[in-house]
């Protein structure tokens, strides 16, 4: 019984001293690890340290109410007794300003993130995870922070697909140190608490675990899905920053299969089974009518010698032919045809000076057009109709929003071939760098744009951090973070320097950079440099200034020599300027094509019979006048056109004169050389023997005249400028041509024959040879044709041969026609010896980006209303996902998504001043400088209505800074066209990037 009273005791006793552990655990767990602010960071300036403190929460003073709900709304509650004063929420909103501005696109992502820093920053339970591992002076200069892995996964997941469409990136690429993909649920962690990212003022320690270490429990508190909505209403984040909120990601058409026959192209197939089933069917008709020929005829001459028949030549009564009416009506239409030119030469030939005076007064009439006439050189005007889609696409984007920079690019590479090693100071392996990143040669490119730019400054390229022994940061170190964050407004390393350009935007490394692999712009083999220059749509004096611009640059290009740097540039007049130059030099080949057709002209017209008279039978002054004729032709179009005020292209000047001159000799051929084979008759003067040859050949040249023209005016109907022109000047030349020759060289013709006659030198006329006799002989390529050419050809064998080759060749350009790619190379209307050409070729060699892409949307939209902004949140951002496909590389820029982001009221983004109304910029330190938008529920939804519009050209005219990063003024100040006193949006555009 004794014992018993012993063992109640000893039990009383464990229960008292478990009671008492446990009271001493919960009294552990509510004390802190630090409150209120003491000294300044070291490493941070403007940054202080933490009050060491490991007492209880203390009540928040009364002033701090609102800004603790503003940020940590979990703790608003009781007598809200923290661990952190004003001044620690004060801190933690600066430091937060940047993630606030990119991640709160996503209320399920900023929730979380804000959940971590306010565990931290603030929470009453702080000593259950954090342990302040180093103290000096009272001030907490090092902390242990444990978090649970839960809750890290949690929080990255759902922030990982948060877009930053001002920069056409993720999110996680400017607040993660690194590219997104690289980014990782702890290294993001890591950086944010990393002291090299000029935020935070001393080191914090993260680790990672779900389960209790050491004593301490893991920060594991409830997180949100990016799918999922907030208890204060706030819902689900949108398909582009959140992709299991998409659905199933989109899955471009499969490509159609190649037509295949039994494993072959199709077309090839059909197109060999066509011309065999014709070659037998060909095959089989000649056999067969051979067979019935020799059966049925006894000789080929039969039909012509007896007279009883029809097609005999002795046959006295034409009217046993049977003619069909239309025969009839062709054999009336060619007979009145036959009737007129034979009027008509035999008098051009009697009145060769009136009628050579009148086609010279027709044509110097028809040429003064010429002082009217306008050259178009701008490609786009000579490729692309003013109806056609894109064009008039261009003219909306040009009148709402300007036309398009001037671009001037340099691609500049080294012929130097080595590669060399940085070791970054803080430990790291080695990180190889292409030959032109060398520092002599960044100076050297720095060198010629600074001098393009009229600037002399290296500073930021010799910026550097470091002691006689060592250098800790450079421009290396600069490079490779600012390569994985472009858009970051302080890199980590110890320069502290900003990624953006001096436009206020970000500098893309796929922009700036070329001949790397994958993203290892480290190896990069060349580096671009881009000028944007201003252009104007109808400001002739400041456009002649850029222009005037441009022309300098390509001079100092042409002129600016280095032995270790290759360069290859153009500018926006570039190709305008090498087309005229190609024009320029094309002069002198029209001259040499001209004076070599000109000498074949006059040695082929001449049937020359002896030397000694060589001077009598040559046509050098006939040959010429064919030449002039040409010309007159050519230049009869232009100026009648001229007169109409339609604008003539190169191509017309450069490539009719010959396409005329092609057509025209054909007809001088035919006319003198049936002239020259023709035997005068009995009792018949020149001009009838010269009317009756123009009557027998004229009309057939008229057909083949008048069908060039139509074929031409016919092309005409073409949309594409250029085409378009060209067909209207070539059509009215040819058949000015034809009018020409019909009148003007007949006479001329008809003169030079009495000159021949008369034995008077060609071009020395009065100069006269002795009469004589000369027997007519025909040429020796006449009597090739006629012997040899023409009875080979019409052999019964050989016909044919000719017809199965001809339709064989036919059968083998269908199949292959649709192997025929359409488009314009541009190279293609180069010269040879260009510098564009040069430039063409790296574009295509090193870049890894193609041309800006805008999507515009028209005038009409009410971005005020829900409905409205719905209509065009996100943009194009799916079509992004399929670049292969659409050939968008990046998520488009969205000034709408940012803005909704920049006018949020938990960011410093969007103040104004009380007194005034004014905008005031984030930079500004001002007590009068409030909040565009109240800290409610409403406010903290999209503004609509007077809202809306109110901010927006503040949001617009806001240029981005340390404190703000969504200024829109760099990415959008040009993208969104307001209506007059700002009453409405009109249109505007959303921006990225072609695939190469």
């Amino acid at each position: 019984m004794g014992v018993l009273p012993g063992r109640n005791l000893l039990s009383l006793l464990c229960f008292i001293i478990l009671l008492l552990e446990g009271h001493f655990r919960w009294v552990e767990a509510q004390h802190c690890v630090w409150y209120g602010e003491c000294g300044e960071s070291e490493k941070v300036p403007g940054k202080k340290y933490n009050c060491n403190y490991t007492g209880p929460p203390k009540p928040l003073e009364h002033e701090g109410y609102e800004l603790l709900t503003e940020l940590c709304p979990g703790y608003d509650y009781d007598n809200r007794s923290l661990c952190c004063d004003i001044n620690q929420l004060n801190t933690l909103k600066g430091s937060l300003q940047l993630p606030l501005q990119f991640l709160s696109r996503c209320p399920a992502c900023f929730f979380n993130l804000m959940n971590l820093f306010c565990e931290l920053t603030c929470s009453p339970h702080q000593s259950q995870f954090m342990n302040a591992t180093k103290i000096e002076e009272g001030n907490v200069v090092e902390v242990q922070y444990y978090i649970g892995q839960t809750f890290t996964n949690s929080m990255y997941n759902a922030c990982k697909d948060v877009q930053a469409p001002s920069s056409n990136v993720k999110a996680l690429s400017l607040l993660c140190g690194k590219d997104a993909k690289d980014c990782n649920a702890t290294n993001w962690i890591q950086y944010m608490f990393d002291i090299n990212n000029g935020q935070t003022p001393f080191p914090i320690l993260p680790i990672f675990t779900d389960a209790p270490v050491s004593g301490y429990t893991p920060m594991n508190n409830k997180t949100f899905a990016c799918t999922e909505g907030l208890d204060d209403g706030s819902g689900p984040c949108s398909c582009q920053d959140c992709t299991n909120a998409c659905g199933p990601r989109p899955v471009p058409p499969p490509l159609p299969p190649p037509w295949l026959i039994l494993g072959m192209d199709a077309m090839t197939v059909i197109m060999w089974i066509s011309y065999m089933a014709f070659l037998l069917i060909f095959i089989g008709a000649v056999i067969g009518a051979c067979c019935y020929r020799k059966s049925t005829v006894l000789s080929e001459y039969g039909p012509i010698l007896d007279s009883n028949n029809p097609l005999s030549l002795n046959g006295d009564n034409p009217e046993q032919v049977n003619a069909s009416c239309c025969e009839t009506l062709g054999e009336r239409f060619e007979n009145s045809l036959r009737t007129l030119f034979t009027s008509w030469g035999s008098f051009c030939v009697r009145y060769p000076s009136v009628v050579i005076l009148g086609t010279l007064i027709l044509v110097v009439a028809s040429s003064g057009g010429l002082i009217y006439m306008r050259i178009t050189t701008d490609p786009v005007e000579l490729w692309s109709s003013p109806s056609s889609q894109a064009r008039q696409e261009k003219d909306y984007f040009d009148s709402h929003f300007g036309p398009f920079f001037r671009t001037v690019q340099l691609i500049i590479t080294t012929p130097i071939e080595d590669t060399f090693m940085y070791s970054p100071y803080f430990g790291g392996s080695d990180v190889p760098f292409g030959a032109i990143l060398r520092k002599d040669i960044l100076h050297q490119v720095l060198d010629l744009q600074l001098r393009i730019e009229d600037i002399n400054s290296h500073d930021v390229l010799d910026h550097l951090k470091g002691d006689d022994f060592y250098v800790y940061a450079d421009f290396h170190s600069h490079f490779l973070y600012c390569v994985s964050a472009p858009a970051s407004l302080n890199d980590t390393t110890l320069l502290h320097d900003p990624c953006l350009g001096t436009y206020g935007g970000p500098i893309f490394p796929w922009l700036a950079l070329g001949g790397y692999d994958e993203t290892n712009y480290n190896n990069a083999t060349a580096l671009v440099i881009t000028f944007p220059l201003n252009n104007y749509l109808n400001d002739t004096v400041r456009l002649g200034k850029a222009r005037a611009w441009e022309k300098e640059f390509i001079d100092l290009m042409k002129n600016f020599k280095n032995p270790n740097l290759t360069i290859a540039f153009s500018a926006e007049r570039s190709i305008e300027d090498e087309i005229n130059r190609e024009s320029n030099s094309d002069i002198r080949t029209i001259v040499v094509s001209y004076a070599i057709m000109f000498i074949y002209i006059s040695l082929a017209l001449g049937h020359i019979h002896s030397i000694s008279r060589v001077m009598v039978d040559s046509k050098i002054s006939l040959g010429i006048s064919g030449i002039l004729i040409v010309l007159s032709s050519v230049s009869s179009s232009l100026g009648l056109f001229s007169y109409f005020g339609i604008p003539l292209t190169l191509i017309v000047i450069e490539v009719i004169p010959f396409l005329v001159l092609a057509v025209g000799v054909d007809n001088i051929f035919i006319i003198v050389q049936t002239y020259q084979r023709d035997e005068r008759m009995p009792h018949e003067e020149l001009h009838q023997q010269i009317g009756r040859i123009l009557g027998d050949v004229a009309p057939s040249m008229l057909l083949s005249s008048f069908s060039e023209t139509v074929a031409f005016f016919l092309g005409a109907l073409s949309n594409m400028p250029a085409v378009r022109t060209f067909s209207m000047f070539a059509g009215l030349a040819v058949f000015i041509d034809f009018l020409l020759q019909m009148s003007c060289f007949v006479s001329l013709l008809g003169l030079d024959a009495r000159r021949q006659e008369a034995n008077r030198l060609d071009i020395f006329c009065c100069a006269k040879l002795p009469e004589g006799q000369q027997a007519k002989t025909d040429s020796y390529l006449f009597r090739f044709s006629k012997k040899i050419f023409a009875p080979f050809i019409l052999k019964e064998w050989v016909r044919p041969i000719i017809v199965a080759v001809f339709v064989g060749m036919l059968s083998f350009s269908i199949a292959v026609v649709n192997k025929v790619e359409l488009g314009l190379d541009q190279k293609l209307s180069m010269p040879d010896d260009s510098y564009v050409m040069d430039y063409f070729k790296n574009l295509s060699m090193y870049l890894h980006t193609g041309a800006p892409v805008y999507f515009v949307v028209e005038d009409g939209l009410n971005y005020s209303s829900r409905e409205g902004q719905n209509a065009v949140c996100g943009g194009v951002y799916s079509a992004s996902l399929i670049s292969n496909y659409t050939t968008i590389a990046f998520t488009p820029s969205s000034w709408l998504d940012d803005y909704f982001d920049w006018v949020k009221p938990q960011s410093t983004c969007c103040r104004f001043y009380n007194s005034s109304g004014d905008f005031c910029n984030a930079s500004v330190v001002n007590p009068s400088c409030v909040h565009c938008r109240p800290m409610t529920p409403d406010g903290k939804q999209r503004p609509e209505g007077e809202d809306f519009m109110q901010f927006l050209p503040m949001f617009l005219s806001d240029n981005p800074n340390i404190k703000c990063g969504k200024g829109g003024h760099a990415a959008y100040a040009s993208a969104v066209d307001l209506y007059p006193d700002h009453t409405g949006v009109g249109a505007n555009y959303f921006m990225t990037y072609h695939t190469i």
